[in-house]
């Protein structure tokens, strides 16, 4: 169990490098560092978020296709800034969208709860484990030599982010490829995660007022899956004030 001080700690080494508001000076983030969750699998009140969340992708996409949402358009155009093609590799928010009309994925009550705020909120939002990480998570843009630890055909193995990729890393190596796209293994969620790390993405026009709101939304929602969850939260911004209300 780790306290809130502990958690606090460990959000004091999080940040971005220079480089990546040289790309894209509108980002900002929110970190929550959670303990004291009660992992369970999916259950009415998981289904039912996913399935409001479900009704909200619908709605936004009832007079446009998914790559015309202003939040999902502005992270295609950062993906095409470091060179990635948003067609092959679709930020994580896109792709929720893509599957909402099928039906959002239901996984575990964890997952299914930030995988909906994400869809509700339109704002790309990763968790991960937070014992399985080795040191404070860092956004910067990649050399190509940190290790990826990530499976294909159900074999593990280790790649390489490409030379000037954006990805989240720690002392380790990359946890997330390309921004918002791809989670490693070492630190994904599991069944019997106790301790997370939530990361919220936003761009313009994505207001800080609107990232605050789903960053209230999910810490309520985190602290309803036990009765001693500790929440401690960090803003990561190149200008804090930057984006305001607007």
């Amino acid at each position: 169990m780790r306290d809130l001080e502990t958690l606090q700690e460990f959000l004091k080494g999080a940040g971005a490098d220079a480089a990546v508001f040289a790309l894209r000076p509108d980002y900002r983030a929110v970190l929550l560092a959670v303990d004291g969750l009660v992992p369970g699998p999916s259950d009415q009140a998981s289904d039912t978020l996913l399935q409001a969340a479900e009704a909200s992708a619908r709605e936004a996409l009832s007079a446009r296709p998914v790559e015309d949402l202003p939040h999902v358009a502005a992270w295609r155009e950062a993906y095409k800034s470091f060179g990635a093609k948003p067609q092959r590799t679709r930020n994580s928010l896109e792709a929720l969208l893509r599957r909402a009309a099928s039906g959002l994925p239901r996984v575990n009550r964890l997952t299914d709860l930030y995988n909906a705020v994400s869809v509700l909120h339109q704002v790309p939002l990763g968790g991960e484990d937070l014992t399985g990480y080795a040191g404070a998570p860092r956004l910067l843009r990649a050399a190509g030599t940190e290790a990826f630890d990530t499976a294909a055909g159900g074999i593990e193995m280790i790649e390489h982010p490409d030379p000037g990729e954006v990805v989240w890393c720690d002392d380790a190596g990359v946890t997330c490829r390309r921004w918002n796209w791809r989670q490693g293994r070492r630190t994904q969620l599991r069944e019997d995660t106790t301790t997370a790390l939530f990361i919220l993405d936003a761009l313009q026009p994505m207001t800080n007022e609107a990232l605050g709101a789903a960053a209230d939304d999910l810490a309520d929602r985190l602290a309803g899956l036990g009765p001693d969850v500790r929440i401690a939260r960090r803003r990561i911004a190149a200008a804090p004030t930057a984006y305001e209300g607007n």
